[in-house]
């Protein structure tokens, strides 16, 4: 029979919040402190968890973002109560929308004082629920442990995203009798049943043009294995959102159409569009809307962990829901040859492939100075090995990047698409070498989306981080500036002035450089990887052919 557990008699409820945070496997906190919540700070001075101080709470939540989503465990951000929780709003809807899990701690007015209008009362639940998974208010001290426990469990079940926790002030403060649950783990799922299995696998087999649309789920480490050996025995074309960057391996790339996502216009649109099966795997339509892609009368298959949100352009005529990498190995094992390409398919994969193969040869070519996105993108492809890991800011580099940067290493890029957040490069970053102090990260960002959240350079500095962040300069928001143009035939809103980032990287302590002509790139990017820990490179850019992003951009128009 199982024992009841024995209550202990904690000196306050922050010690028991922090005794089932260290119990949760937590390792490192992020966030600022008040007089809300400054007891559990207090308390994780005596806790095995490191605590890291930033400079704004949204960057807490970014950074515990990239943490989740590179170890599937929820990274945790804690803040105090008012503006502490509501500047937490933007990095939670991101994280959620991003399938990043996040537990996000807030401060809170007294129980006695909540209906009140006293110095930072908030309903931050009512605030936080629309953008998390979970979002509830402890109300007894004896429901502290198993809040916390819950935040973890729907931030980390089924699809990513976030949980936020409400603490008032006096549950943290006082003495509180209670036990530490035990961590559950993940719930494992199991694969879809074999009849539908069964079933795909006899479509797939009749199909003449099958693609396969990989989503942000697809780029866990299990689940690209899984695919590995679907593409390997069906060699089925394959194509992705920018989300699931780096789970194609390099052996598929000829049969790789890149990624497609914002404009419809890329190699893989064109395959969906000729398609009678598409299959997604791991796919959520915040990542690419389907009236973006989705105009064909093909046979439509959703494999996920969820089942699908459909819409008028995603109504899959068989949703295999289960374990993603179970379900396709199930698959996989079913093939019994590979696909014969389809000419209009070889096609189109053909002229990617030498796309690919012109950017790498002639790239380095375009020397005019400010430089091309596409001269940029051939240089950091050099510097980007498998072993450094990629944070992607938004902003027009963001589609250059996306289209025409490879990754064969499941989660080695980290690129959003889902609410288009500027600013998260730099903390994610931070987040992302705190996983593995051994991978040097490079961020990359506009000068509008750096100057967003530059200030945790100085949280950078501060632990030594090994990051590179790489700044377009071109004083503008131009991916606003591009559609402006383009709807209205002027722009509004979209010019600021000039910074001098080398002086301001150097003022917070961090390595500065600045490219100051086209045959500078190369060299400044490689003296700015040698440094070992914080360092910034400015680079011009000019974005004078990024109309043509929207288009039907061929690279033999550029190169």
């Amino acid at each position: 029979m199982k024992q009841l557990k024995t209550q202990t008699l904690w000196n306050s409820g922050a010690d028991l919040v922090v005794a089932q945070l260290e119990a949760q496997g937590v390792n490192h906190i992020f966030g600022i402190p008040g007089a809300k919540i400054d007891k559990v700070f207090d308390s994780l001075v005596d806790s095995s968890i490191q605590l890291i101080p930033v400079r704004h709470e949204a960057n807490a939540a970014f950074m515990a973002a990239a943490m989740g989503r590179l170890t599937g465990h929820a990274g945790v951000a804690l803040v105090t109560s008012g503006p502490g929780c509501s500047n937490l709003v933007t990095g939670m809807a991101t994280a959620t929308s991003e399938g990043d899990p996040v537990v996000a701690i807030g401060g809170a007015v007294k129980r006695s004082d909540s209906a009140k209008q006293v110095h930072q009362s908030m309903d931050t639940v009512a605030m936080f629920r629309p953008v998390t998974k979970f979002a509830v208010e402890v109300t007894d001290a004896s429901a502290l442990a198993e809040c916390v426990s819950n935040a973890f469990r729907h931030a980390e079940n089924g699809r990513g995203g976030a949980s936020f926790l409400s603490l008032p002030q006096d549950i943290v403060d006082q003495p509180v009798s209670g036990s530490l649950l035990q961590r559950s783990g993940h719930i494992t799922l199991g694969a879809a049943p074999d009849a539908l299995v069964n079933a795909v696998s006899r479509e797939i087999a009749r199909a003449k043009n099958p693609v396969i649309l990989l989503g942000l789920m697809a780029s866990q480490p299990e689940n690209s294995a899984a695919i590995h050996e679907l593409l390997s025995k069906s060699r089925i074309p394959v194509t992705s959102t920018y989300q699931a960057a780096g789970a194609v391996r390099q052996e598929h790339f000829s049969r790789f159409a890149g990624r497609v996502g914002l404009f419809n216009n890329q190699a893989g649109d064109r395959l969906l569009q000729q398609a009678d099966l598409i299959i997604t795997i791991g796919y959520s339509p915040v990542e690419y809307e389907p009236a973006m892609w989705n105009s064909s009368n093909a046979l439509l298959v959703h494999i996920d962990v969820l089942p699908a949100e459909t819409d008028n352009h995603y109504q899959p005529d068989a949703e295999l829901v289960g374990d993603i990498a179970g379900t396709v190995r199930k698959i996989a094992a079913q093939i019994t040859s590979p696909l014969q390409l389809s000419d209009a398919a070889a096609t189109i994969l053909q002229d990617r492939q030498q796309q690919r193969q012109l950017l790498a040869m002639q790239g380095a070519s375009l020397d005019q100075f400010a430089l091309h996105p596409l001269r940029i993108v051939r240089a950091m492809q050099d510097i980007i090995n498998s072993d450094v890991s990629l944070t992607v800011d938004m902003g027009s580099f963001h589609i250059w990047i996306a289209r025409y940067l490879y990754s064969f290493r499941a989660r080695q890029i980290m690129i959003s698409n889902g609410q288009q957040t500027m600013g998260v490069a730099l903390p994610w970053a931070i987040g992302a070498w705190l996983v593995d102090p051994s991978r040097k990260v490079v961020s990359v960002s506009g000068d509008g989306g750096f100057l967003q959240s530059s200030m945790e350079l100085e949280t950078a500095v501060r632990l030594k981080a090994n990051i590179l962040h790489i700044i377009w300069v071109d004083n503008g928001y131009n991916m606003v500036a591009i559609q402006e143009e383009k709807k209205y035939q002027r722009v509004s809103g979209v010019n600021f002035g000039p910074v001098d980032f080398k002086a301001y990287a150097q003022a917070f302590g961090a390595a500065g450089f600045s490219v100051n002509s086209a045959a500078e790139l190369e060299p400044t990017l490689r003296r700015a990887m040698e440094v070992e820990g914080p360092a910034v490179v400015a680079i011009p850019v000019d974005y004078s052919d990024n109309p043509l992003l929207m288009g039907q951009l061929h690279l033999s128009q550029l190169l």
